[in-house]
């Protein structure tokens, strides 16, 4: 299927400027879903309009790959990295990174935390100053999460994750990003903390009301995250992403810009 959404010229003025395109950095994201009275729901943060990239724009938690992800000395229950590996079509060092940005990058960006003390369980409340101030370390890169992890004795639960897509920045973008999509339930007792300074508004929302919101112009998703929350809108509940991940058939997507009638388009061809 191909989606086109419409661009401003500026966008082509950008694009026909850059020489040569930058290669994308390793980045993951994580789709956070709950029950709610309206449907499934997915927890959301607006960007601060000063970021460089995708300033104003809804996203889910999420972030490049520190190198200190790829650190094998973490405990860890689950798919093993070379599982992962064969669903992402990467190296093993790099799915075994990609699996802790996007835990850790969802610990920094919301508080909800898919570790435990052992591979049965996950850790509760993570409200505490302590855990906060963890949070602040971790974002602030001055605490690698290995030994968060190991300092707190927790072993990371990989099989609350389940893979749903992969996306590539268009090459005409300066900042680019070569990103996994995972989805994710909020464990019960666990939630959000405070909001990620890359963020100046965060919130749990049906993912039907984000979308009509999207559709009316009050609210801008990039299309990987607008096409996400509609494929994950269609689903029963939460915790059926997780049955339905790994049925689903992932291959990277690229959009790029196109001119149709004097009219620039962000051409997507989906999976």
């Amino acid at each position: 299927m191909t989606m086109r959404v419409p661009m401003p010229p500026s966008i082509a003025e950008h694009a026909g400027r850059q020489a040569e395109a930058s290669t994308p950095r390793d980045a993951a994201t994580v789709v956070l879903l709950r029950d709610g009275a309206e449907g499934v729901e997915a927890y959301l943060l607006r960007r601060q309009r000063s970021m460089a990239f995708a300033p104003g724009m809804y996203v889910f938690p999420g972030g490049g790959v520190d190198p200190r992800d790829s650190d094998t000395d973490v405990a860890w229950a689950g798919p093993a990295p070379q599982e992962w590996a064969d669903r992402w079509g990467c190296s093993t060092d790099v799915a075994r990174a990609l699996v802790c940005a996007a835990v850790r990058e969802t610990y920094e960006e919301s508080g909800v935390l898919l570790a435990g003390p052992d591979a049965e369980t996950v850790v509760g409340d993570t409200s505490g100053a302590d855990w906060q101030a963890d949070r602040l370390a971790l974002e602030a890169h001055t605490l690698a999460f290995s030994d968060f992890l190991r300092r707190r004795s927790l072993v990371l639960r990989t099989d609350l994750l389940g893979a749903w897509a992969h996306w590539i920045t268009p090459g005409f973008e300066p900042r680019r990003f070569d990103t996994r999509f995972f989805v994710a339930v909020l464990p019960r007792g666990q939630r959000v903390g405070h909001l990620a300074s890359e963020a100046d508004h965060a919130s749990w929302m049906p993912l039907s009301a984000a979308l009509a919101s999207v559709d009316a112009g009050d609210m801008a998703m990039l299309p990987p995250t607008s096409v996400t929350c509609r494929e994950l809108a269609a689903l029963p509940s939460a915790a059926s992403a997780l049955e339905v991940a790994p049925t689903r058939r992932i291959v990277p997507v690229e959009p790029r810009l196109v001119e149709v009638d004097g009219t620039y388009y962000l051409e997507t061809e989906l999976p």
